[in-house]
């Protein structure tokens, strides 16, 4: 059977911090998070997506073998808010692949992490563009062309990604969508990440480039 979370938070592997809360006026069961990579800020919603997901239990890394040690886990005292009621829940575990990273992975996770938190490094035009033009060439005879600088076209491409990103998050944090508006709306987004996979080629790295449907990623 399909698990309903697949490719949202609630089965991401970064999905951490979890808690549980009643809506006594519903009677629905919410669990909420944090991003380990700070994608989104918290509270996260165990519904919610973004393009960094890595399923729980498919970590692939290559890594060595750690001394055995014993699992860090810890709880939080959550105050109730009017209209909710806090329910018992398990001790949270620390993530395996935290506990058996090395300390190149870490730091490689830690940089991301704070990229992500304070907005440090812009994204980069790939070094064989810098410089180029974009020729805009009619098919109409006697017309002329148009040639626009390929670095200012780019920043308008990471400005739509960025928006999209930011449309998505408010989408995954509205408190007035049902969770079918959302999905749907989700799915829009997708859609227009995906159409947009053409300009990935621009992209020094790839990983900043856009995300549709898996396997709409294009080189």
């Amino acid at each position: 059977m399909t698990d309903p979370l697949d490719d949202r938070c609630g089965s991401c592997a970064r999905f951490v911090r979890v808690h549980e809360r009643i809506d006594t006026a519903s009677g629905e069961v919410r669990r909420a998070g944090e991003c380990l990579l700070s994608v989104w800020p918290a509270p996260l919603y165990e519904n919610n997506t973004c393009n960094r997901y890595v399923k729980r239990g498919t970590f692939t890394a290559q890594k060595p073998t750690p001394a055995p040690r014993a699992r860090a886990s810890r709880t939080t005292s959550q105050g109730t808010l009017p209209g909710t009621e806090v329910v018992e829940r398990e001790p949270i575990t620390i993530p395996e692949e935290l506990l058996d990273m090395d300390a190149e992975e870490f730091r490689s996770v830690l940089r991301e992490v704070i990229r992500e938190e304070l907005g440090a490094g812009e994204v980069e035009l790939g070094g064989r563009w810098q410089g180029g033009e974009m020729i805009l060439k009619p098919g109409k005879e006697g017309t002329q062309e148009k040639r626009i600088p390929i670095d200012a076209m780019f920043h308008k491409i990471v400005a739509i990604r960025d928006r999209l990103r930011v449309l998505e998050q408010r989408v995954n944090s509205h408190p007035k969508l049902t969770d079918e508006d959302k999905v749907q709306l989700q799915q829009y987004v997708t859609q227009a990440y995906g159409s947009l996979t053409t300009f990935n080629v621009l992209f020094a790295e790839k990983s900043d480039g856009f995300v549709g449907q898996k396997g709409d990623k294009e080189d």
